[in-house]
C-alpha cells in the first residue's frame, strides 16, 4: 500500500503573496513535473532536488511517488518543497523509479486533497501521475469515468469523492488505470488522444516512467539522461540541478516511456505548435531553453525593442526583481541609460499565512519589496516589469519610488496588455478584473501614478522569442485560444468541485475504446 502523509500539516491557503499587496495576485505560475528512471540512484532525493530547481511554477503544495519495483509509495503535503520534505521522509522513499510533482492549482481548489502525484490502484498494480497544465474538455472525461465498465466507473467517482479530489489530474489517473486486458503503455495511447487543452504529464506505475505532451507543446517538457538513467522535466534548470546532460525536448503529440529495456517513443498526435509566449515573458526560469531559444536571452531581447517602442529621457533604469531584471538590462543597453537595483529584495519570504488587513494594507505594508533612496532620490526612473494585471502593485511601487525622491517615474512593461484570461495552466484574474479591458495605456499610467507607461507590441514581444508567430499562444494577449474552449458553463477552476456529474448539454462524447 501507498504510504501518504496526512492532509492538514500547516494552515492557510497556500497562496504567494506579491511583492507588495498580497490582496493583488499576479499571473500565477503553471505547475512543475520531474521524473527520473536510475536504478542504483537515491531517486528520492534526484526528485527532491529537481522539484526544488523548479519551485517557481508552483508554490502550494509538493509530493513524490518512488517505485521500488513491487510497490508505489507517495508522499505529498502542502506548502513548498522545502516545507513538505525532510531528509527522514525522503529516506524512507527508497527504489529505482520516481516522479515529483510542485504545485500551482488552476483546476480544484489548493488542498491537501488535490496535491499530486495522484496515485490510483489498477487491475495489474498501481499508477501515480504528475501534471502541468489545464484541461478544457473535464465534462467529457468525467463521463467517461462515470462509464468505466462495470462497476468501475461508480467505484471512481465514489472513490474521487471520498478522497476529496476535484481536479482534472484525477481524471486522467482514474482512466489511465483501467487496463485489465492491456499494458499502462497501449492504456495510454487511447486515452492521451481524448485529453484537450494543454498537458505535460509524467506517471509511473511499479516498472516504468512515461511522459507525454500535448499535441500543441503549450507547456514545455525536456528529456536529460544521467550516468545511470533518464531524467524528465518542466525545465532545463532541474536537469541542470541534479547533473543530467539534456538531450531535446519532448515533442508535442510524444509519450515517452522508459523502463528496463530503455527508451521509447510514441506519436499519440499530430504536432501543432502553439507554445505559451508567456513561458518567454514570465514563467520559466531564465536558464531554461524553449524551442532552441534561451529565455534569458529572449527577455533581455524584449527590453532591447521596449526601449526602441517607448524611449524617455532619465536617469536609470531598474527592474522589479526579479522577473524584470533581463529586460531592464536590454532596456539599459540599447537606451545608454545607467543600469541600478533601485529595490532590494527580503529573499526569506517564500508566503504569508498571515493576511493584513485592509488597514495595513492601506498604510503600504511591504513584505517583499523597499526603496534603496540613496539610488532614486532625485532621479527620473524608468523602471521595467514584466506585465501588468489589476494595478495594485505597480501602484503600490510607484508611490514607494516617489516617497524615496524619485523626480519622475516611467514604467515599462515587457508583454503586451492583458486582457483574457488563460485556460491552459496559468491562473490570471477574471477578465473582468484585468486593468488593461477598461483603460487605456495612458488612463493606467494615470491610476498607477506613473509619469508614463509603454507596453511592448506583440509583434515586438514575438520576435524577441524567435519563434514563427503561428507557433505560439498568444491567447492572453489576443483572445485567439488555439484549442477550441467549450461553453462558458464547462469552464473554472472550481468546476469538479460543484459537480460530480457534469452535463454534457448535448456535445458528442469522445469514444474510449474500453478493453
Amino acid at each position: 500500500m501507498p504510504y501518504l502523509s496526512g492532509p492538514g500539516q500547516r494552515p492557510g491557503d497556500g497562496r504567494l503573496t506579491t511583492d507588495l499587496d498580497p490582496q493583488d495576485r499576479g499571473p500565477q505560475d503553471a505547475c512543475g513535473v520531474f521524473g527520473v528512471w536510475a536504478p542504483g540512484e537515491d531517486v528520492a532525493k534526484l526528485t527532491y532536488f529537481g522539484l526544488y530547481a523548479l519551485q517557481h511554477r508552483g508554490q502550494e503544495s509538493a509530493g513524490i511517488a518512488v517505485s521500488n519495483g513491487r510497490q508505489i509509495l507517495v508522499y505529498k503535503d502542502m506548502g513548498l518543497v522545502s516545507q513538505a520534505f525532510d531528509e527522514a521522509t525522503l529516506d524512507s522513499l527508497q527504489g529505482h523509479l520516481a516522479i515529483g510533482h510542485c504545485r500551482y492549482s488552476t483546476t480544484g481548489a489548493s488542498t491537501w486533497e488535490n496535491a499530486q502525484p495522484t496515485f490510483q490502484p489498477t487491475e495489474a498494480g498501481s499508477i501515480a501521475l504528475g501534471h502541468n497544465g489545464n484541461l478544457i474538455n473535464t465534462h467529457e472525461l468525467q463521463a467517461l469515468v462515470a462509464a468505466l465498465p462495470g462497476t468501475a466507473g461508480e467505484l471512481e467517482i465514489n472513490i474521487r469523492r471520498q478522497e476529496g479530489i476535484t481536479n482534472d489530474t484525477g481524471l486522467v489517473t482514474s482512466l489511465l488505470a483501467h487496463h485489465p486486458d492491456t499494458t499502462l503503455e497501449q492504456r495510454a495511447l487511447e486515452v492521451l488522444p481524448l485529453l484537450r487543452g494543454a498537458f505535460s504529464m509524467v506517471w509511473m506505475d511499479e516498472d516504468a516512467l512515461y511522459a507525454a505532451r500535448d499535441p500543441q507543446g503549450i507547456r514545455p517538457l525536456v528529456l536529460g539522461r544521467t550516468d545511470r538513467g533518464w531524467v524528465v522535466a518542466s525545465e532545463d534548470s532541474a536537469l541542470a540541478t541534479v547533473g543530467a546532460s539534456r538531450i531535446r525536448e519532448v515533442e508535442p503529440g510524444e509519450m515517452l516511456v522508459i523502463d528496463s529495456e530503455g527508451l521509447r517513443s510514441h506519436r499519440f498526435a499530430e504536432p501543432e505548435p502553439k507554445g505559451c509566449v508567456f513561458e518567454y515573458v514570465y514563467l520559466a526560469r531564465p536558464d531554461a531553453r524553449i524551442a532552441g531559444r534561451s529565455v534569458h536571452e529572449a527577455r533581455v531581447e524584449m527590453g532591447r525593442r521596449l526601449a526602441r517602442e517607448f524611449p524617455v529621457e532619465a536617469d536609470l533604469v531598474m527592474p522589479v526583481p526579479e522577473s524584470g531584471t533581463p529586460a531592464a538590462s536590454g532596456y539599459a543597453e540599447e537606451s545608454g541609460i545607467p543600469f541600478g537595483q533601485g529595490f532590494v529584495k527580503n529573499a526569506y519570504v517564500g508566503r504569508t499565512f498571515i493576511q493584513p488587513s485592509q488597514t495595513l494594507r492601506q498604510l503600504g505594508i511591504r513584505l517583499k519589496l523597499n526603496a534603496l533612496e540613496h539610488m532614486i532620490r532625485g532621479k527620473r526612473i524608468v523602471v521595467v516589469d514584466d506585465s501588468i494585471v489589476r494595478g495594485n502593485t505597480q501602484r503600490a511601487q510607484v508611490r514607494m519610488l516617489r516617497e524615496a525622491g524619485a523626480l519622475e517615474v516611467h514604467v515599462r512593461i515587457s508583454s503586451p496588455p492583458v486582457r483574457w484570461p488563460c485556460f491552459y495552466g496559468i491562473d490570471f484574474a477574471t477578465r473582468a478584473e484585468l486593468i488593461a479591458n477598461g483603460l487605456s495605456p495612458a488612463e493606467i499610467a494615470a491610476s498607477v501614478g506613473a509619469d508614463s507607461l509603454g507596453y511592448i507590441s506583440l509583434d515586438a514581444m514575438v520576435e524577441s522569442t524567435g519563434q514563427a508567430s503561428e507557433s505560439l499562444c498568444k491567447a492572453c494577449f489576443t483572445g485567439e485560444y488555439p484549442v477550441e474552449l467549450p461553453d462558458e458553463a464547462l469552464l473554472g477552476k472550481h468546476l469538479l468541485e460543484t459537480s460530480l456529474t457534469a452535463p454534457t448539454h448535448g456535445k458528442a462524447l469522445p469514444v474510449l475504446n474500453n478493453p
